[in-house]
């Protein structure tokens, strides 16, 4: 059965360990040749029809001519992955093992959701249309990704490769928002959340060096136990919600297909907002990223000895910029709200948020009416990425660069990213297919 073998391939690639890390001396680089040796087999069509580059030692950039290249388009995705353990996992991450049946059969394992699902969709639905003796109007560059959850460097040079080229999309879609239920109080019908902008990504370090000494004899407040208080004091003061153009947008889309209360205050945004914006704070850990700049304290490091005390402590706060604010504005307000001179605050990596796409014209019409036409009855609206994709990188060279990702996930299951138990419905998969082979039919 065809979808039997489409699964089959899927789960081919997931069993490949493909974990990108920051240091790159720790890499596996041989998972990565086997990753890409695999879709040559796999996907014999895609590599006889379509011209391949390999870019920045493993990501891939595919190119299929259509009848004009002057309004080309780009498909995203990338295949590396973060690192998981089989501890905590029901099966492990990297078997990518079936469970129950029909509808309710799921397909396990990293990267199912993020993002080698979308990776590896798009080549079914190429291999496909390819098979169908499709050619397309405008050229199809697929642009994969190798280090995503690392740092970007690929899809900065593909972006690069591309500008340096004259190519200028007209359309980007890579991952991003997915087609949720239940995510808006007030609105029954799944939601398909379209990113046209994502927030900036941006790592801060809290640094406190101090004289250190022998264990036995501690200060009445360590490197430590500075550290811990000014994390403490961060943690309790959240950025200020605000409202931009892009969620008032949402907002009023969803505003005409709610009901209630919530559903006056959505379609009033104007006159709303100051009561709807701490109510939608409190929906959930998503709806408050999706008003507000985010921090989150993620990694700590302090101390060489049990019984030593620390002469550094550091704390990795990572940082997502909303739209109309920046990184210096973040770094004043962690700055004051730790209220400690001796913590230093520095700037490890800055991402200022996206230029806002389109949300009118081709491009724009094209990704909903392929989502209205695959998934019957889905509200189609823009909304505010809160991960930092890929994507970011073209948005120098393209005014439609859109973040979403064709499958419909459950909050549980949106949980799952970066987490254990990453899993996705067989059936979600396939659908997922069929909404690339009809957007690359009608580019």
């Amino acid at each position: 059965m065809p979808h039997e073998a489409a699964i089959a391939r899927f789960q081919a690639l997931l069993r490949i360990p493909t974990i990108s890390r920051i240091d790159e001396s720790q890499v596996q680089w041989e998972h990565f040749d086997s990753f890409l040796t695999q879709l040559q087999e796999l996907f014999p069509l895609v590599h006889r029809k379509l011209d391949r580059e390999i870019v920045a030692g493993y990501s891939l950039v595919f190119r299929w001519p259509g009848r004009s290249s002057t309004e080309p388009s780009v498909l995203m995705g990338h295949y590396d992955v973060v690192a998981a353990t089989d501890s905590g996992w029901k099966h492990p991450p990297f078997a990518a093992e079936l469970s129950g049946k029909g509808d309710d059969q799921l397909i396990w394992g990293r990267g199912t959701i993020d993002d080698k699902g979308a990776v590896v969709a798009i080549l079914e639905a190429i291999e496909a249309q390819i098979e169908a003796g499709l050619q397309p109007a405008q050229d199809i560059y697929l642009c994969f990704g190798h280090d995503e959850e690392s740092n970007g460097a690929g899809a900065k040079a593909v972006a690069e490769l591309l500008e340096s080229r004259g190519i200028r999309p007209a359309l980007v879609l890579d991952e991003g928002g997915a087609i949720v239920e239940g995510a808006f109080p007030g609105v029954s019908r799944p939601v398909a959340v379209v990113g046209v902008t994502e927030k900036g990504s941006t790592t801060l370090r809290l640094i406190i060096d101090q004289q250190g000494g022998h264990a036995s004899t501690p200060p009445r407040l360590s490197a430590t136990a500075r550290l811990a208080k000014a994390i403490v004091r961060l943690n309790r003061r959240q950025f200020p919600a605000s409202i931009n153009p892009v969620t008032v947008d949402m907002f009023r889309t969803l505003g005409v297909h709610s009901t209630g209360f919530m559903g006056f205050l959505f379609r009033n945004i104007r006159l709303t907002k100051l009561i709807l914006l701490p109510i939608f704070g409190r929906q959930g850990d998503e709806s408050n990223a999706m008003i507000r700049t985010t921090q989150a304290v993620t990694m700590l490091d302090a101390g060489q000895a049990v019984n030593a005390l620390a002469e550094r402590a550091t704390a990795t706060v990572n940082v997502r910029i909303a739209i109309g604010s920046t990184v210096d504005d973040a770094v004043r307000h962690v700055t004051r709200a730790i209220r400690d001179d001796t913590v230093l605050v520095e700037v490890v990596t800055a991402g200022e948020p996206s230029p806002v796409s389109l949300v009118s014209g081709i491009a724009w019409e094209l990704v909903r009416s392929t989502i209205e036409k695959v998934y019957p009855g889905t509200i189609v609206t823009p909304y505010v990425q809160n991960g930092a994709t890929d994507s970011r990188h073209f948005t120098g060279i393209s005014r439609g660069v859109y973040r979403f990702t064709p499958f419909e996930l459950t909050t549980e299951q949106r949980e799952t990213l970066h987490a254990k138990n990453e899993r996705m419905h067989v059936a979600t998969y396939l659908r997922g297919i069929e909404f690339y082979k009809s957007l690359i039919a009608s580019l």
